[in-house]
This record gives C-alpha cells, sequence and structure tokens, in this order.
C-alpha cells in the first residue's frame, strides 16, 4: 500500500469522523488545522485507524504524532512490522 493509498483511506476515516466531506489531509495538517479534533476526536480516530488497517497504536506511539504525516509514517510502519 502506497502513502497515497494510505492519505486516500485516511481521509475516509477523518470525513466519516468529523462528518465532513471537505477535509483534504497533508502531511503538515495537525489538530490545530481541524475544527473541533480534541483529544476525543483523536481516541476516535485512532479506534478506526486501529480498526480499518490491523493495527494497534501503543500509548508511546500516540504521543509522538504530531500531524497526519507522523500517523501515515506509523500506519506505514506498522503493516511493514505485521508482514515480517
Amino acid at each position: 500500500m502506497t502513502d497515497n493509498d494510505l492519505y486516500n483511506q485516511l481521509t475516509e476515516v477523518f470525513r466519516d469522523i468529523f462528518v465532513r466531506d471537505d477535509i483534504a489531509l497533508t502531511p503538515e495538517m495537525t489538530a490545530e488545522d481541524v475544527e473541533g479534533w480534541d483529544s476525543f476526536k483523536m481516541i476516535e480516530i485512532v479506534m478506526a485507524v486501529e480498526s480499518r488497517f490491523g493495527i494497534k497504536v501503543k500509548s508511546k506511539e500516540l504521543d509522538e504524532l504530531e500531524s497526519v504525516g507522523d500517523l501515515v509514517r506509523l500506519i506505514s510502519a506498522s503493516r511493514l512490522a505485521l508482514n515480517d
């Protein structure tokens, strides 16, 4: 799965969670860029990501996330680790 595929699937996740069709994810995007993205929404995002991509996000990994690009890298690395 390419980064572009990950961004497309994540965009669907974000649009579902925020109930907005106008969200367009970028690597630099942060919670400050999306109205309503608070700690509760972050939990929803993580749960949806875990379900959709078949991964588990550890607390330490969650603490290190600062942007959507970080989340994409985490998903990619987690998926690679599952295939090893």
